[in-house]
Formats: structure tokens, C-alpha cells, sequence
């Protein structure tokens, strides 16, 4: 075997998810290097607004006295995702989320909080109206984590427009933070920076190591127990977004600048196999005046029309069910970008999307840009953005019509839990009769791709053969999703990550050293 540099018990390459996996390592008595590709602790997961974890039966939704079942939870995840992923896999998720909760409240520093947050299909059997299942990290100032809280990434307003950056801790950063407050506490828990992922280490089919850059030197880092990959996703990889038929571009991605897919071809090359490669959790995107278009939801009025001049989908539905609309309408009716929300005056000229993620700027940018149009009649804006007047006025006709008779008979807008959470369980349907009217261009965003290694329960990687691959590990975007291609719930993919993050741990320090 070739000399290495340093040893470790835990190689942890990725910070957003991965810091559950280097945290429970090192509470469990292995010594840890996380490894973070870029300057920034947090990956994707510190982008989130909310730092929300699909957990049903958590313990915070059981001292509320909620009444779910595991059962129930697992049915409808099951019902949604299909047989496209393992059902043991599934069931890992499921059930194992609560134990995760437990094991972290056992530690002062982690506090949870309830954030309602509906199923995104209402219509299947077991899915829950109330969002219970969903809960959010407890905000803390930026002083309780230390020094490293300013080295923690985002928010996006931050890094993208130049916005100060909060003192207190909020969202995705928030759970970072208190993950990385944990970790401190362990001596034996290193964490570098500015350090990616060249290689692993494979003597006859196990990974014993990494070789990470450091400083601008490659260091070779035996890991006795395992690597656990958790480096996000790769969306950012133009290249491999086209070879493996990732829809979208990588300038419209919400994802860690960091997400090239480095683990991912580093584990492709020791043998892992992959599933999903063509899968992403998707969104639609306000298109903002440096060209990019980033995740938007939340709209309290609007249609989205195509080329046509039609609509071709349901506005209110959860986001990943309407970017899979349209990148559907893309491949069947061969709908161009930018599509168009057409809406009213009545909230002015600002389109009425009350969560862009990246902050609007000044109107006048977006007006300068070609971006958002007016005109005091249908007919004139239907010229502006490049559709048949006859038929965008038709279809603002038709859906006002539907708007009076209180039901939306084309896309059910309205008729799942979700479709009502922004509007106070009202309709979420919205006449456009005041001029002047309106169109702000949209494109297709990604919150990360979610293609990735194949896993068992333990999150231990599998070869083309189903065999795990001994000493390699892979959860959050690294891993293909369990979700498959559906997105059963808000904080499915934070959830997923930090629980086989933490699973891979455990069975790491339920292993003897090879």
C-alpha cells in the first residue's frame, strides 16, 4: 500500500449534509477530516431559506400530539415514489428520521421547531394538509457558533447582490451552524477548507483513502473506517449536466458553486454504480437582470403562458411538479424559453412572486433587460412578448371565467393543500382585468441535480453488481435520491442527506478497522 500523509478514522468530503455525518463520527469516537471543496461551510443546504427536514412522527410534531403514523408516512412516500428506488430504501428514510431527531436533541445544541409545511401531493392517500411532517432548525445568533459562523455560505443575497450578511443565523445556515458549534467540541474532528476531493484510495476494490488538495499540495489521507461522499451534486458541471441529459442550464442552478461532480467521477472510477443521473430537483425561475433565472415560489396572482399564448400548466402547484411541467411542455410541444407570467396591475408592476430566493433589484433593470413588459391592453402585450393576441386574450378570458365560477377545470389550480398554503387556504386563482397588464420572463431553475451513487440503508456505496464497495460512503446529492424522480415533501432533500449522512457514520463506528 502506498505511504499516506495523515490517517484518519472518517474522511467527510462535503460540508452541507456531510457535517451530520462528521458530527455523529466523532460524537460516536472516530476521528474525522471534513473536507469542503470551497472557502465556504454549508454547501446547498446553507442556501435554504427555511433549513427544512422532512421528518413525519418527528418528536417535535409527537409532543405537539400530532396524530400521524409511520405507517402512513411510509404508505404515502411509497404511493408517490413508486418502485423507481428500493422500498427498504424508502423505508430507511422514512422511519429513520425521528431516530435522528432523537439522537441530535440528546445534544444542547441542536433545537428544533414545527414550520406547517403541506405534503406536495395532496391528492394521494396519506399525505398531510397540515405539513406536520415538516420541521425547521431554531434560529441562533452568530456568536454562539464562534469564528466559524463567518465562514458558513450565504445567503444568497449575500454572494449574489452584496447584501450584509445577518447576524443571526437562520435557515439552512442556522443548521450548519449548529452542527458546526457540535462539531468544536470534539478534539479529535478536523474540518479544512479550500481542500476538494482529487481521488480515492482503492487497494483490491476497497477505499482505504482520499487525496485531497490542500494549499494547493495533493495530500493522501488514509481513512480506516471510510470516506463518506457528500459533496453535493453536479450542477454546476455544464459538461456533465449535457453528457448525462440534465435539463437546464448551470448558470440557473441555486447550487453550491462547489458542485462539479467531482465525488461523483472520483467514486465512478473506483466502481460505483449510479442511478438518476438525469434527474434534478426542479423549479421555475424569475429571470433577474444578470441573465440567470433562480427558483421562485409563492405566487399570489399571475398565469404562466407559452409561446402559444396558452397556459399549459397549474401555477400554484408545488415546484418541482411545475418545473417538471415544463420541461415536459418542452419536450412534447417543444415550448422555447423564456415563458411568460402574464398578471394585472393590481399589485403594480412588480410581478406578484412573494419568494424569489435571490432578491429582485430595481425594476428599471428588469424593464432595460427586456425582462418584464406592459402595455395597456392584452393585445399590445401579447406583441411585446411574442405570442398570438387572439389567443393570449382567450386565455386570460377563459381563466377569469374560471376564476368567477370559483374552480380552475384545465390544471385543478387550487385543488390540493399545497396550491392554497400561500393564500391563506383561499383560492390561489386571481382575475387579470386591471390595466395596465404585465409579463415577467421565466426559465427553468434547479435547486441541485439528484443523480448520484447507488446506496444501500446503510448509505454504503454499491457496485454494478449491487455489492457494497467496502470503505465508501455516499449521502445527500452525492447519492442517488431516494425520492427517485418525485419530491414528496419540502425538506425531502435536507432530510435525506443528513440522515445517510449519519447512517454511513454509524456504520462506520459499528466497524472494525480494515
Amino acid at each position: 500500500m502506498s505511504a499516506f500523509d495523515e490517517e484518519v478514522d472518517v474522511v467527510v468530503v462535503g460540508s452541507g449534509g456531510g457535517v451530520a455525518g462528521a458530527y455523529t463520527a466523532a460524537r460516536e469516537g472516530l476521528s474525522v477530516a471534513l473536507v469542503e471543496a470551497t472557502e465556504r461551510f454549508g454547501g446547498t443546504t446553507a442556501y435554504s431559506g427555511g433549513g427544512g427536514m422532512w421528518f413525519p412522527c418527528n418528536p417535535v410534531a409527537q409532543r405537539a400530539g400530532i396524530d400521524d403514523s409511520p405507517e402512513d408516512a411510509l404508505a404515502y412516500f411509497h404511493r408517490v415514489v413508486g418502485d423507481r428506488t428500493p422500498l427498504d430504501l424508502q423505508r430507511a428514510y422514512v422511519l429513520g428520521g425521528p431516530r435522528l431527531i432523537e439522537y441530535l436533541e440528546r445534544d444542547e445544541h441542536f433545537q428544533f421547531a414545527e414550520l406547517p409545511w403541506p405534503d406536495y401531493f395532496g391528492a394521494v392517500e396519506h399525505a398531510r394538509a397540515d405539513g406536520r411532517r415538516h420541521i425547521v432548525p431554531v434560529p441562533l445568533p452568530a456568536a454562539d457558533v464562534g469564528p466559524q459562523a463567518a465562514q458558513i455560505r450565504g445567503p444568497l443575497d449575500a454572494e449574489r447582490l452584496g447584501h450584509p450578511v445577518p447576524a443571526l443565523l437562520t435557515g439552512g445556515r442556522a443548521l450548519i451552524g449548529r452542527f458546526l458549534a457540535a462539531l468544536a467540541r470534539f478534539p479529535h474532528a478536523r474540518t479544512h477548507l479550500g481542500a476538494p476531493l482529487v481521488d480515492l484510495v482503492d487497494v483490491d476494490g476497497a477505499v482505504v483513502g482520499a487525496v485531497i488538495n490542500r494549499d494547493g499540495e495533493n495530500v493522501r489521507v488514509r481513512a480506516r473506517r471510510g470516506v463518506l461522499l457528500a459533496a453535493g451534486g453536479f450542477e454546476q458541471n455544464s459538461r456533465m449536466r449535457e453528457s448525462f441529459g440534465v435539463p437546464g442550464r448551470a448558470e440557473d442552478t441555486m447550487g453550491c458553486p462547489g458542485n462539479t461532480g467531482a465525488a461523483h467521477r472520483a467514486a465512478i472510477r473506483v466502481g460505483a454504480a449510479t442511478d438518476l443521473m438525469d434527474q434534478a430537483w426542479w423549479s421555475p425561475g424569475l429571470t433577474h437582470p444578470d441573465g440567470r433565472s433562480a427558483f421562485a415560489l409563492w405566487f399570489t396572482g399571475g398565469i404562466f403562458v407559452d409561446q402559444r399564448g396558452e397556459r399549459f400548466v397549474n401555477e400554484s402547484a408545488p415546484y418541482d411538479r411545475l418545473g417538471r411541467a415544463v420541461i415536459a411542455e418542452m419536450d412534447s410541444r417543444g415550448m422555447t424559453l423564456p415563458f411568460w407570467m402574464v398578471y394585472d396591475d393590481r399589485e403594480g408592476e412588480v410581478p406578484p412572486v412573494k419568494a424569489t430566493n435571490v432578491a429582485m433589484v430595481e425594476a428599471a433593470q428588469y424593464r432595460d433587460a427586456g425582462l418584464w413588459r406592459t402595455a395597456d391592453t392584452l393585445d399590445t402585450l401579447a406583441d411585446l412578448i411574442g405570442v398570438p393576441a387572439v389567443a393570449l386574450t382567450a386565455t386570460v378570458a377563459r381563466f377569469n371565467a374560471m376564476v368567477a365560477g370559483g374552480r380552475d377545470t384545465d390544471f385543478g389550480r387550487g385543488d390540493e393543500p399545497y396550491d392554497r398554503a400561500f393564500s391563506g387556504g383561499r383560492s390561489p386563482m386571481v382575475a387579470i382585468e386591471q390595466p395596465p397588464f404585465h409579463a415577467a420572463a421565466f426559465g427553468v431553475s434547479d435547486l441541485g441535480t439528484k443523480g448520484g451513487l447507488r446506496t444501500d440503508t446503510s448509505a454504503r456505496v454499491l457496485d454494478a453488481d449491487g455489492r457494497p464497495i467496502p470503505g465508501l460512503y455516499a449521502a445527500g446529492n452525492t447519492m442517488a435520491a431516494v425520492s427517485g424522480t418525485t419530491y414528496p415533501g419540502g425538506g425531502n432533500p435536507i432530510g435525506a442527506s443528513l440522515l445517510f449522512s449519519h447512517l454511513a457514520a454509524m456504520d462506520m463506528a459499528g466497524a472494525g478497522p480494515r
